[in-house]
């Protein structure tokens, strides 16, 4: 029981560590997409997150996507038979194949641009200004993947070594430089002869090598040397050999991608930022906590395995799971009803009128019911990627696929992008139950039981705090936008939120609560 303490107490503090950043990140990122909303138009912002769509989902693949499936736990596996010094050679000849698989796949990108958008946005080809637009934006933007995935993995080198600092800042510098270039490029982009929505573009590739450029002193200090080798070495096949179910996943993972945007495509003009925005909202509480929960676990879930710990490592992931989902049900239940106050809040000024606020409050809401499901996939997926199986995920996110495609075709039609943001939650929610059903059957019984009551007291707590919110939420007028009443009432509402739901939880004896505070609190 002690070691398991002390386990559980080290996660509790990577995980605070890591949602410590990542909130910041979030936070930053709000402001990031607030002020590209006020200063370009939505048709233009419709171009620029469509082009970014498509390396953005390579990066999820190539970058964190392939450190956490496949190259953590082989690295741990190494480090644990082998030492550091064949740790270090193993990671060496590592990106020195996955460096030569990111430039390829670059410049395969450039090149491939006009078909990519029409994979990606048939619908924009009834715009030609728009569709010109964004395949210029796609060929800007690609060699982002370049960088992003050496920055993912230095990530997967430090995060291995339970370093978990300089990874959990990282994403700052992407923030940073979007904010720099949307204040201060645009009028130099069109004096080239660009529009200024290019602006964005060298925005990010600046932001891709301030991330990988930042953790390169933390990964020199944990042992790594930052020339890549090149050679044949069996660990590094064993790590590709994990990555092609990763590569069938993102071929299912593209397919709901590319569903999701060709549908949004033929809806009215900003649909796509509508629903990107309402995105990004719902992307702190599912990166602050179930993101943080899952990196931090990762290393100790594929030492157990090594070490042939089984029930430990179900210890761990139920750990984990309860304090994903004691942060996510209330954040569904909070974005839920705050969905106007909280786009009005960030969203509501320049450029990003009243009907804007409305339509992204409408994707908004549908999306925040699904956060507890996202949350808990985040959460579940590390599990299998610790015992060395990449390929059980891809059936769960085929389902994932087929429930929003068929359920997103449906009602795009009644509720347009609203109807699409309701298909993605829906189909979160099948993802998860899949993965649950497949880990049983993979690792036995799971011990859920423990989980469930945690979530029931959650929920209730979670209630209380929304009957509070939505007397409150209905005070003001939101279309006004975020002007400083509403954006100082809106942090009450979620300030006075947080206290009611602690409040409860701890009425109702959440044991998170204790746990929650070891996790944000500082390392011994």
């Amino acid at each position: 029981m002690g070691s398991e303490h002390r386990e559980r107490t080290q996660i509790a503090r990577r995980a605070g560590l890591v949602a410590a950043g990542t909130l910041s990140s979030r936070v930053l990122g709000m402001i990031r997409d607030a002020v590209i909303a006020a200063t370009f138009s939505v048709a233009a912002t419709d171009a620029f997150w469509l082009a970014f769509t498509i390396p953005n989902a390579l990066r999820l693949l190539l970058g964190e996507g392939a450190v956490s499936g496949a190259f953590v736990p082989v690295l741990t596996d190494v480090r644990e038979r082998r030492g550091e010094g064949a740790a270090a050679r193993f990671y060496r000849h590592l990106s020195g194949v996955m460096l030569l698989i990111l430039v390829a796949v670059s410049a395969l990108g450039v090149f491939s641009a006009p078909v990519l958008v029409r994979l990606y946005a048939s619908g924009f080809a009834g715009d030609p200004e728009l569709f010109a637009t964004t395949v210029g934006l796609t060929r800007a933007v690609f060699p982002y993947i370049a960088f992003m995935g050496a920055a993912a993995l230095l990530t997967g080198a430090l995060h291995a070594s339970k370093r978990f600092l300089a990874p959990a800042f990282a994403p700052l510098w992407l923030n940073v430089a979007l904010i720099a270039a949307a204040l201060g490029l645009p009028a130099l982009v069109e004096r080239w002869g660009l529009p200024a929505v290019f602006a964005l573009a060298f925005g990010a590739l600046a932001g891709g090598f301030l991330q990988w450029l930042v953790q390169v002193p933390a990964y020199r200090r944990a042992g790594f040397a930052l020339v890549p080798a090149f050679g044949r070495d069996p660990d590094v096949r064993r790590a590709m050999r994990l990555l092609v179910p990763l590569l069938v996943a993102l071929g299912v993972y593209q397919l709901n991608v590319v569903a999701s945007r060709q549908l949004a495509s033929y809806l009215p003009r900003g649909s796509i930022s509508w629903l990107f925005y309402g995105q990004r909202l719902v992307e702190i509480p599912q990166g602050m906590f179930a993101l943080a929960i899952g990196s931090a676990a990762l290393p100790t879930l594929a030492e157990l395995k090594t070490r042939g710990e089984l029930r430990e490592a179900k210890r761990v992931f139920r750990y984990g799971l309860r304090l994903s989902l004691f942060v996510a049900i209330p954040a569904s239940v909070a974005l839920t009803i705050l969905a106007e106050p909280a786009v009005a809040a960030v969203f509501g000024r320049g450029r990003f009128d009243a009907d804007s606020i409305e339509q992204t409050a409408r994707s908004l809401r549908w999306l925040a019911v699904g956060v507890w499901a996202v949350a808990a996939v985040r959460t579940v997926v590390p599990m299998f990627h610790a015992l060395g199986d990449t390929r059980t995920p891809v059936w769960a996110s085929a389902l994932n696929l087929v429930t929003f495609f068929s359920l997103g075709l449906g009602l795009m039609g009644p509720m347009q992008h609203a109807g699409l943001a309701l298909a993605i939650s829906a189909a979160a929610c099948a993802q998860l139950a899949g993965l649950l059903l497949l880990l049983r059957r993979k690792v036995g019984p799971l011990g859920l039981r423990g989980v469930a009551l945690s979530a029931l007291r959650a929920l209730v707590a979670a209630g209380a705090m929304g009957a509070l919110l939505w007397l409150a939420a209905g005070v003001r007028d939101y279309r006004e936008g975020g002007t400083g009443a509403n954006t100082v009432f809106f942090l009450a509402m979620v300030v006075g939120g947080a206290l009611v739901y602690l409040a409860v939880a701890g009425f109702l004896r959440s044991p998170e609560i204790g746990e929650l505070r070891r996790a944000l609190g500082r390392r011994a």
